[in-house]
């Protein structure tokens, strides 16, 4: 995960109104992991945030994760 990227993350949770802190409890809600803002923050500051972290993000955030063929 590049800067770009990062941003991009951090671009689309501030776009849907929300905090890190608030997507953590969406996303723990959604799975049977415990997310924290300090746990989630970390992850994209780390660039360590699994495929399957960015699906559940993606789909609290109501987007979908997808390929696209150039």
């Amino acid at each position: 995960m590049t800067t770009r990227t990062r941003n991009k993350i951090k671009s689309f949770i501030a776009l849907n109104g929300t905090y890190i802190k608030d997507l953590a409890a969406l996303m723990s809600q959604k799975s049977s992991k415990k997310y924290t803002e300090d746990s989630l923050g970390g992850k994209i500051r780390r660039e360590s945030l699994t495929f399957k972290e960015a699906e559940l993000m993606a789909d609290v955030l109501g987007y979908n994760l997808e390929f696209i063929k150039r």
